[in-house]
């Protein structure tokens, strides 16, 4: 029997999110290092065309209505596993309208507690990031590539990412940042599907979607190794070059 064209999306669906499943991704995209912003295409992006997203035309004209709207699809979620041994659904905060959106990988204990994103000691070290940037947490947009702490913090798993990922991508359009954040190599991974280590994929700009996107250090990796900071503040400095922001030599 012929398959049917919806029959055959969800077998090219199915085989991006295999290759995507990985997490680290090898050989699937890679780029020599250049000052100049790295361009993924649509045919390069694991699943960009195919991940149940919907693209509007133009601008939401009320993004916070519409950030409501995906939070309440959300609901009490219990898509995959995370659901079972989480406190509360983590969405994001911040600015709706934010030029400057911040991806890390995940909640820990205390956002689970709180439902927000980046409120323990890495989310501190955010905040003087941020400030340190000449902003402010509420001028900003944060977020996770999932909503649901995983056990003891690890690293979320494929099949998790691949089932919470698409209301992240819902996030991205609604808020149509000028830039994005990935914090760490599981968002940078993520949202890129580039198989790198981190040195590899910080210093430049990729084109991702409508917007451009930065890799940094992960909050969190950095109370670990405080000797990076300063390496993820030229990292900062490079987005503020981006948004024609004053730069603090």
């Amino acid at each position: 029997m012929a398959l049917t064209l919806d029959a055959k999306k969800r077998q090219a669906l199915a085989a991006h999110l295999d290759f995507y499943r990985e997490l680290g991704i090898h050989d699937f995209y890679r780029q020599p290092a250049s000052e100049n912003p790295v361009s993924l295409q649509a045919s390069e992006y694991p699943g960009r065309d195919d991940l149940p997203i919907i693209q509007p035309a133009a601008p939401a004209a009320d993004p916070e209505a519409a950030l409501r709207a995906i939070n309440e699809d959300l609901h009490d979620c219990t898509r995959c596993r995370l659901s079972r041994g989480r406190k509360n659904i983590v969405f994001g905060v911040g600015n709706p309208r934010a030029e400057l959106l911040f991806i890390g990988e995940g909640p820990g204990a205390d956002e689970d507690e709180q439902g927000e994103p980046f409120v323990g000691r890495a989310g501190q070290l955010l905040n003087n990031m941020i400030v340190a940037m000449g902003l402010r947490r509420e001028d900003v947009y944060i977020a996770n590539v999932v909503k649901c702490r995983p056990p003891q913090n690890r690293a979320p798993e494929r099949d998790e990412i691949e089932t919470c990922s698409p209301f992240l991508m819902r996030q991205i359009v609604v808020i149509r940042p000028k830039i994005i954040v990935a914090l760490g190599a599981t968002a940078a991974k993520t949202l890129l599907g580039i198989s790198d280590s981190m040195a590899s994929l910080r210093g430049r700009l990729y084109d991702f979607r409508d917007t451009k996107l930065a890799v940094t250090y992960h909050p969190a990796f950095l109370l670990r190794d405080p000797r990076q900071k300063k390496e993820a503040w030229k990292d900062l400095q490079m987005v503020m070059n981006f948004l024609g922001m004053p730069v603090k030599k």
